[in-house]
């Protein structure tokens, strides 16, 4: 895969669509709402269903629902010709006056800077879903989740799948489960969407791996196994569970093949950079882990390899790539952010 040269580029890259994208949108015609848009996944949603709307030659209405706190996130969106909406999805007003949509997608919800602050926690992640998921309740709706909602579990299990019981540690994990919750009370056709962790290349555990190697820090390996994807293919089947959605809601883990060793990936960024990676700490025996043999078995393998992942970043970081610099935080195992 050639290297984006610009972010421009990269988002491009990061919201082609597949055929499955094209023919989900085929078989769940009409408009389109994509809520909780300015974050990190959002335009990167919207982008590609622009795309695959108009690889059908339709015209159906693609609407990008945020706050848009920052004037920059929301020309992106006016300049890519989306019709824009500023809301709060949290106040019950503003969510009653969106106007309907046939597909709704939810992306919006809070985990950072909740550690201290219990009562916004539940407002964002399990009140503002109830508002939105009532609203909407005669739509299909594919909601983003997290396979945070699981219990830890031993690297050797190979993950856990959507049938495993939801015990997760921590406020945040469980406020996610409220947002599932939110959506199966209101009897709308939904997909939950269990991800982690999405690889972009200005962020993402990769990202937060290779910057420690590059620049000589510790490496914590407590939490010493994880799974991820590329984004465009997290995007990609995120999009075609669409098709999917139902009462009760559709369950779905999307990530990548396999459980990966934190020290393997260090490693493996060293050689990139010629330095060796520095440790901190021993593994735990367990780890937040996923089983996407169901998205596989559906959409097939995310087709973006790990190597090349690994590769990509490598060379975007030495490159003087942009970067977000929102560390993923996924060495926390107290599910506090």
């Amino acid at each position: 895969m050639q290297l984006p040269r610009t972010c421009a580029q990269l988002d491009d890259l990061l919201s082609t669509p597949t055929e499955g994208v094209i023919e989900a949108l085929r078989q769940c015609p009409g408009e389109i709402a994509v809520l909780g848009a300015a974050g990190k996944m959002g335009f990167h949603v919207s982008r590609m269903l622009q795309k695959a709307v108009r690889a059908l030659d339709r015209s159906d209405k693609i609407r990008t629902v945020s706050r848009f706190s920052s004037p920059a996130s929301r020309d992106k969106f006016e300049q890519a010709g989306f019709e824009v909406v500023a809301a709060d999805l949290s106040d019950p007003d503003q969510v009653s006056n969106l106007a309907p949509a046939e597909n709704v997608f939810f992306l919006a919800g809070m985990k950072f800077g909740t550690a201290n602050d219990p009562d916004l926690l539940h407002q964002m992640n399990v009140v503002m879903p109830g508002l939105v998921a009532d609203h909407f309740s005669e739509s299909r709706i594919v909601a983003l989740s997290t396979g945070c909602v699981y219990a830890f579990c031993k690297p050797e299990s190979g993950g856990s799948t959507e049938d495993c019981p939801t015990a997760p540690p921590g406020e945040y994990a469980v406020s996610c489960l409220g947002r599932e919750e939110a959506f199966r009370k209101s009897g709308a056709k939904t997909a939950l969407i269990r991800l982690n962790y999405s690889i972009d290349l200005r962020y993402g555990v990769l990202v937060d791996i290779a910057q420690k190697v590059r620049t000589g820090q510790p490496v914590p390996v407590e939490t010493g196994y994880v799974n991820v994807i590329w984004q465009g293919d997290a995007v990609a089947h995120t999009i075609q569970s669409l098709s999917f959605a139902e009462s009760p809601p559709f369950l779905l883990n999307v990530t990548g093949p396999g459980v990966l060793r934190v020290r393997d990936l260090a490693t493996a960024f060293g050689e990139k950079f010629g330095r060796e990676p520095v440790f901190e700490g021993e593994e735990a025996p367990t780890a937040w882990l996923s089983n996407a043999a169901k998205s596989h078995n559906l959409f097939g393998e995310p087709p973006v390899s790990l190597e090349t992942m690994i590769d990509l970043i490598a060379r975007w970081l030495e490159s003087g790539g942009e970067l977000l610099d929102k560390p993923t935080h996924f060495e926390n195992r107290e599910g506090k952010y």
